[in-house]
């Protein structure tokens, strides 16, 4: 086990200095920290992250509460905040929801009990507009960022999110300017906010092109593969004319095209299929899906930024983080 005293007779300098400059004091030189941190690396000294934490009421813990790690949505931004924690110090205790509320409070309380110098959290959406646990989480003046919408139970935190409403406005679009005229739509849950904007960015583009939106063609569907390929079979049966299907994410997406397939349409030719997310399998999908690029990694970057400005007292602001879109081959001008 490396002590400070190994690391201090390498560098020719005190125990103090040593302590000092692993803890960023300001009185220790930029030179002599970095000299001193690449003898302490190079001789594998690990710090007692438990002793530091008694001493400085710092536990140099990061909290993140996430529905599952499954979700490919969370891939990058995990990613995003995980690269920067660990650039600045930080451990990362990751737990999941479940998109459980019952098992979200138990979780929130733990990494209170925890003292993790901030938290981050895709919420699960309810439709109460206050909640206990979120109420004391305000009380423990612990730094909170909602990766996503706030709701009205959760609005008192700053939050990071994709411009849904904009980006599922340019998906429409991008139907409508094909020549796409009967889009239907496949929504996600009423309760989550990112789900009811991606609704009005598609009721948007619609008017816009002084076409009345038809309740007929939107679908309440879900979240899964097997969510799209069940109201892709509902549309079908119900003998609705489409030319097109806008899905809330990719996996929906991907689902319905499985759908089309096996009911002989022809993916782009008589069916343009657009999704939204842009996850790993929609470019390497049978037929690569056309979607909306969320800035995942950015958005995770992002949360670990302002997480920083609220540590060093700043004033901060909810964010709302365009994403872009990615054509390809499952979208082509209506037949």
């Amino acid at each position: 086990m490396v002590r400070l005293k190994d690391i201090a007779e390498k560098a020719g300098v005190s125990i103090m200095t040593v302590s000092k400059a692993l803890n960023d004091a300001p009185d220790i030189s930029a030179k002599t920290k970095i000299r001193i941190r690449t003898i302490a690396e190079q001789l594998g000294y690990v710090p007692d992250v438990l002793a530091r934490g008694l001493r400085s009421r710092k536990t140099r813990l990061i909290g993140l509460i996430i529905s599952a790690s499954t979700n490919p949505y969370f891939a990058r931004v995990v990613m995003g905040i995980e690269d920067k924690a660990y650039e600045q110090g930080y451990d990362l205790l990751l737990a999941h929801n479940y998109n459980k509320i019952e098992r979200e409070e138990k979780v929130i309380q733990r990494f209170i009990n925890r003292r993790v110098e901030c938290l981050f959290i895709s919420p699960v959406y309810r439709l109460e507009p206050v909640s206990e646990v979120y109420d004391e989480l305000l009380l423990s003046k612990i730094p909170t960022i909602i990766l996503g919408h706030c709701a009205p139970f959760c609005s008192q935190f700053v939050s990071i999110s994709t411009d849904d409403l904009y980006c599922s406005y340019l998906a429409t679009k991008h139907l409508l300017e094909l020549g796409h005229r009967k889009i239907a739509f496949f929504s996600g849950p009423s309760v989550a906010p990112w789900s009811r904007e991606r609704l009005k960015g598609y009721i948007q583009a619609i008017k816009e092109f002084d076409i009345e939106p038809d309740e007929k063609l939107i679908f309440t569907s879900g979240s899964r593969i097997e969510d799209g390929y069940n109201t892709a079979s509902q549309l079908i049966s119900e003998n609705i004319e489409f030319t097109a299907i806008q899905s809330v994410n990719d996996l929906i997406a991907i689902g319905a095209i499985n759908c089309l397939l096996k009911n002989n349409y022809k993916i782009p030719q008589q069916v343009s299929v657009i999704g939204f997310g842009d996850i790993l399998l929609s470019e390497h999908f049978k037929i690569p899906l056309t979607t909306i690029n969320q800035p995942k990694y950015r958005i995770g970057i992002a949360a670990i930024e302002t997480m920083n400005a609220m540590l060093q007292g700043k004033n901060v602001s909810s964010q709302r983080i365009k994403g872009e879109l990615v054509i390809r081959e499952s979208t082509a001008p209506v037949g």
